[in-house]
């Protein structure tokens, strides 16, 4: 999500910026930063379908069901240790602050 959030982000920006440069410029002067916008949104769409035909296929080739189970329950009994212990330091906290 942060990586599509950053090229969005960066698109309305380009956008944006080509809006204000325009609206500064003479009316009678033609503006050709559409075609640059093109051809950036183009090479960005680029790079980001190679890269991602990448990752997906180094994912295929490296996948490995045990690994994946085993990772999974990691993070279940991970979390689940995570949960406990921070309750615990919660009610001590609140146990300190109250001072009973």
């Amino acid at each position: 999500m942060g990586l599509r959030f950053l090229l969005a982000l960066f698109l309305v920006l380009i956008v944006l910026g080509h809006e204000a440069q325009g609206a500064l410029l003479p009316q009678t002067e033609p503006f050709a930063s559409p075609t640059l916008l093109v051809q950036v949104q183009e090479s960005l769409s680029t790079y980001w379908d190679t890269a991602k035909a990448a990752a997906q296929g180094l994912y295929e080739k490296t996948y490995l069901p045990s690994v994946d189970e085993k990772l999974r329950d990691m993070y279940s009994k991970g979390s689940a240790a995570i949960t406990t212990y921070a309750g615990i330091f919660t009610d001590q906290l609140l146990t300190m602050l109250k001072g009973d």
